[in-house]
């Protein structure tokens, strides 16, 4: 065993893509950096949530639109192979290996500790290495808590002992199984139960509430969503809360889920999509004065409010602001360039949409579900806009009725909003469903970003045939 020290100007803890980001920055601004990683390069996003996810999903949703597409209906009417998926799956993960990775940091001149990183006292790092060893880092400017989140369990009777399925498993999983159940109804829960449904799995989804899925969205999103869900099979209940879950012995113990109700459910397998918790409680906040586990509120500058002298940031889902990896990314380019300005003096703009600050955090949060059908949506939801006293309209369009649309499938089914500042004039949010819509997204994020006057967007022409005219139809509706 051997205890090292290292001094740098920027100690980044956690090195998932906003870790790495703003590691880069840090980097590209002329400060020395090191990250700091127990796990793998590229974090959840890359090998247990974001990338896995959509390429079990790639193929399942190529099929759906192949099917609505009259001449290629009875060519892809059979099941999909599943050992072809998982091994695509395997491919985009790169089988869990991150040497690509390594060689980007090495590219950018980051500097890479593995083990676990824990701060010990202001801008120090204790890492304890795979190998026994102890390297104790010093930063001279900043340390930035990229750590994320872990899935958040319910509390429920020894239900570590019946290893549940998280994202991780429901990513990872190296065959179907028979039966299984999914606890959420949020955008894990609802991508999951798409993939594995098409991949032959009997799902059934048990959702607590009674709001319907993907209540953080437009209702109608949730409801198209649920209904595609059930034409394929799978049984979506709402109301139905769990309150024990046993397994059988053996390897393949079948797992009993007894509802709130009394009803008694049998399943394979279990996945708990039911929220997320900080990575908090293993990285040494007590000797700083914070709480280990709790989230990290920062200011729009992403220092730690809590800390005076504000050498301490968190970046991305660990701060609770906006929990995806692209709104993380775009926090840890701005955390990068702040960290580079105050080291070198210079002075930080943090007025709205300056580039010092995350205005998108609350403006314009772009979001993709890739079920079938798709939604995407950016900026305000009806219920926002409402709860924060906007004065918006509301204005809706059937997809379907767009010639782009009857170009891409027969009997398209879709739905577009669009909301309206009244007193401005500008788009404040924007919901798309339907297949394909995800491409739809960046163009209502850049209107809703740089607030464009309604009346504006009357020069921007679509493309004939395509989708992306419904934004004409729109404007066509609003008008009246």
């Amino acid at each position: 065993m051997s205890d090292t020290l290292r001094t740098y100007d920027v100690v980044v803890i956690g090195a998932g893509p906003v870790g790495e980001n703003v590691a880069d920055r840090t980097s590209a601004a002329g400060l020395s950096t090191v990250i700091v990683e127990s796990e793998l390069l590229g974090g959840e996003c890359s090998f247990w949530a974001c990338e896995p996810s959509k390429a079990l999903l790639r193929p399942v949703l190529t099929r759906a639109d192949a099917r609505r597409v009259p001449g290629l209906r009875q060519a892809v009417a059979g099941p999909l192979d599943v050992a072809a998926v998982l091994a695509h799956r395997d491919d985009i993960v790169n089988h869990w290996q991150d040497d690509d990775q390594v060689d980007w940091l090495n590219s950018v001149s980051v500097h890479l500790v593995r083990g676990q990183g824990r701060l010990d006292g202001p801008r120090q790092v204790v890492v304890s290495t795979p190998d026994g060893d102890t390297v104790r880092l010093t930063a001279r400017h900043a340390v930035a808590v990229c750590t994320g989140t872990g899935t958040a369990l319910p509390d429920l009777p020894h239900l570590d002992e019946i290893r549940p399925w998280t994202n991780r498993e429901a990513t990872g999983a190296d065959r179907v199984p028979g039966r299984l159940a999914v606890v959420g109804g949020g955008v894990v829960a609802v991508e999951m139960a798409t993939a594995w449904r098409a991949l032959g799995a009997q799902v059934t989804m048990l959702v607590r509430g009674n709001r319907g899925l993907l209540t953080r969205m437009e209702p109608f999103a949730g409801e198209m969503v649920a209904d595609a869900l059930r034409e394929a099979g799978v049984d979506v209940r709402f109301g139905a809360s769990v309150t024990s879950v046993t397994r059988e012995e053996g390897a393949d113990g079948e797992v009993r889920i007894t509802l709130a109700d009394g009803e008694q459910l049998a399943a394979d397998e279990i996945l708990f999509a039911t929220g997320r918790v900080p990575r908090t409680d293993d990285i040494g906040l007590e000797t700083i004065g914070l709480t280990p586990g709790d989230w990290l509120t920062v200011d729009d500058t992403f220092r730690v409010s809590a800390i005076d002298d504000g050498w301490l940031y968190a970046v991305g889902d660990v701060n609770h602001r906006v929990l995806m990896t692209h709104q993380g990314k775009y926090q840890a380019r701005i955390a990068g360039a702040v960290i580079g300005a105050r080291a070198h003096g210079e002075p930080v703009d943090d007025s709205r949409w300056g580039p010092h600050v995350a205005t998108a955090d609350s403006v314009a949060v772009p979001q993709v579900v890739f079920t079938d059908p798709e939604v995407a949506s950016v900026g305000l939801t009806t219920r926002e806009a409402e709860r924060t006293g906007r004065r918006i309209r509301a204005v809706d369009y059937d997809i379907g009725r767009v010639a782009g649309a009857v170009q891409y499938a027969k009997g398209y089914r879709g739905k577009a909003r669009m909301l309206v500042d009244l007193d401005r004039g500008t788009v404040a949010g924007v919901t798309f469903v339907g297949p394909g819509v995800a491409e739809l997204l960046h163009s209502a994020t850049i209107a809703v970003t740089s607030e464009v006057p309604v009346e504006r967007l009357w020069h921007a022409v679509p493309a004939f045939p395509t989708i992306s005219e419904v934004w004409l139809r729109l404007l066509e509706t609003y008008r009246g």
